[in-house]
């Protein structure tokens, strides 16, 4: 396991993890890496190859058969910069689906975990880095929020980028995600047992952000 400098930042849908990593990478000079979008680039080309979304094994063949780069904000799939096609409704309804196999979870854990290597460290956000990916993490926070305010905010990044939709829906497409996540049996969204617990409902960013910057701190000068 990597002795880098590593931020885990895990949590649900919603409760602020982009954001905040954002944050906290800028202030303490490391890059960020996105998990989620790992995942959802595979359930991209997963999509576009026409394999069966429930076929373990052809998913994880996807998922060593793709080139996955996550870059200072840029998701690109074989070359291709996809970071708006993977944020589109039919990915993110399918997802939790091809995350939930051991599999493809073998193969972007690993290099997750070669990332970090490469960059010496980072912030690193999704739903199992504090538990699975790096344990060892120099802090590991887990973020959540009401569901009507996670909503709220799905709702607005789904207004931002022109898709109109009852933030009604976006809470039962949530709910199903947060089910999906919470249930699968490999790697669920769960808290690490030494996780630093926030609820971000009713905190200002910038608070959360120098929050968890003066953990880290703290731990590495422990």
């Amino acid at each position: 396991m990597t002795r880098a400098r590593v931020v885990a930042i895990d949590g649900p849908s919603g409760s602020g993890k982009s954001t905040v990593a954002r944050g906290v990478a800028a202030r303490l000079g490391l890059e960020v890496l996105d998990t989620g979008a790992m995942y959802r680039a595979v359930t991209l080309a997963a999509i576009d190859r026409g394999t069966p979304l429930d076929d373990g094994a052809a998913c994880a063949a996807v998922a060593r058969t793709s080139e996955i780069s996550v870059e200072q904000g840029l998701t690109r799939l074989d070359g291709r910069d996809v970071s708006a096609d993977i944020r589109g409704p039919i990915v993110t309804g399918a997802v939790s689906t091809v995350a939930a196999h051991p599999g493809v979870r073998e193969v972007l854990v690993a290099e997750q975990r070669a990332w970090v290597e490469r960059h010496r460290g980072g912030v690193v956000e999704g739903r199992d880095i504090g538990t699975v990916v790096f344990p060892d993490a120099t802090v590991k926070v887990f973020l959540v929020a009401s569901d009507e305010e996670r909503a709220r905010r799905r709702q607005r990044d789904e207004l931002a980028a022109d898709r109109s939709v009852a933030v009604e829906d976006v809470k039962a497409a949530l709910d199903r995600r947060d089910a999906l996540d919470s249930g699968r049996t490999v790697s669920p969204l769960r808290a690490a047992g030494d996780a630093i617990m926030i609820d971000t409902t009713h905190l200002d960013v910038d608070a959360v952000v120098a929050d968890v910057v003066a953990r880290a701190r703290a731990a590495e000068a422990s």
